[in-house]
């Protein structure tokens, strides 16, 4: 039998991808925390999987990512 998978919860996944997106603009944390709105500590805590954006941040993130809100949850492999 093969050794079971470890798979990554959605807040984990969901930060993850926010942190490729963020260094992929060329933003520091604290740079993408101001332009959002939302304290260094919180936007740390997202790309950490530790805690969930709410809508209204998932909008102000993308928006100052200039991304759709979709694009913030493209998992998939291929980039």
């Amino acid at each position: 039998m093969a050794p079971k998978q470890k798979v990554d919860s959605l807040r984990t996944l969901f930060g993850k991808r926010l942190r490729k997106l963020r260094l992929a603009a060329q933003l520091t944390q604290e740079e993408l925390a101001e332009k959002s709105a939302i304290s260094v500590d919180f936007l740390s805590l997202i790309e950490r999987g530790r805690n969930s954006p709410s809508f209204d941040n998932l909008e102000v993130l993308a928006s100052s990512l200039d991304l759709p809100v979709i694009e913030l949850f493209n998992f998939g492999g291929g980039e």
